[in-house]
């Protein structure tokens, strides 16, 4: 990527030389391939939206899929849908526009809705986990164990984790002075390259970010391994291979969206601080912001009958 000039940003100081506006970095000097990007992360965006949307409409409307396993899904889409646009649009902008500024309260904005809905999809895809793990190893008590309350208690904690951590990581951040370079090198208010523009000792919020990273992205994932891990055991004494198959079926598309969301995420926040580089974060935002959430409807609508099934019925009635 060819380097781009340096924002002066004695203008957007007050009196205190506190930073009240920021400017993404600009992908790049060359006109053409922030074009070509614009056009491809609008394609995925406008995919992952109208996947997303599908699914979550097919879910609501169809009452044969009204259980567990298709409630979280369509919460899951749910927080897809949010996880995007509080990102894609503003990166979008800045692509093919030199309004490429945001407000100090605009920054603040995206990094609570970004981190609120990242945060409860973690905690939502080890709710899922769960459920599988329910229905799988306690088929006899899983209508009463995982019955509506008890999905929608599980439903409501991974959105309130989500907006409590959201409220406590951006509060904690946007305590600290700003007073100098002003240009975030990267797409989005994300909490590292907001942490690298502010003053003096940032060391405790580094350590804080982390340790919040460790709790909600791996804290679910044990738990997701560990629900997965009594699954297997209980799939390998099935007597039938066709009970067997079913089971793993119904697991599969949830294991592929574990991997994608949380592989990404942890290469992003688990890392060590001095092996980040500007374009690698680059890169990994695109992929954790665009392609999983393009990819995930996908991957549900083709690995199960039902929600093909649901799909093709909710079209076919937009189209009537």
């Amino acid at each position: 990527v060819p380097p781009v000039m340096s924002l002066n940003c004695s203008m957007w100081q007050d009196n205190s030389m506190s930073v009240k506006h920021f400017a993404f970095a600009k992908f790049s000097e060359v006109t053409e391939q922030c074009f070509l990007l614009f056009t491809l992360i609008l394609l995925m965006f406008l995919a992952s939206l109208t996947g997303n949307a599908l699914i979550a409409l097919a879910i609501w409307t169809n009452p044969v899929l009204h259980t567990p396993m298709y409630f979280f899904l369509a919460n899951l889409s749910l927080l897809e849908i949010g996880y995007t646009c509080s990102v894609i649009p503003k990166m979008l902008q800045s692509l093919v526009s030199e309004a490429r500024g945001i407000s100090r309260e605009g920054c603040a904005t995206q990094m609570f809705f970004f981190t609120l809905f990242a945060i409860s999809e973690c905690c939502l895809l080890a709710a899922m986990a769960f459920d599988r793990y329910m229905a799988i190893c306690s088929p006899l008590h899983y209508a009463t164990r995982m019955n509506r309350g008890v999905c929608a208690h599980l439903a409501i904690v991974s959105w309130g984790v989500g907006c409590m951590v959201g409220l406590g990581q951006t509060n904690y951040i946007f305590s600290l002075d700003f007073c100098g370079p002003c240009e975030i090198d990267h797409f989005f208010c994300d909490l590292p390259p907001i942490l690298a523009l502010a003053c003096g000792d940032t060391s405790y919020n580094e350590a804080a970010v982390f340790v919040v990273a460790i709790l909600c992205i791996s804290s679910p994932f044990l738990l997701i391994i560990a629900s997965y891990g009594r699954i297997l055991a209980a799939v390998l004494v099935m007597p039938s291979p066709e009970g067997r198959r079913k089971a793993l079926s119904t697991c599969s598309s949830h294991l592929l969206v574990v991997t994608l969301f949380y592989g990404s995420g942890s290469v992003t926040y688990l890392r060590p601080k001095a092996s980040h580089s500007p374009g690698t974060d680059k890169l990994l935002a695109l992929f954790y912001t665009v392609v999983t959430s393009m990819l995930n409807p996908i991957i549900y609508s083709l690995r199960n009958k039902e929600v093909k099934a649901a799909l093709q019925r909710t079209v076919a009635r937009k189209k009537f």
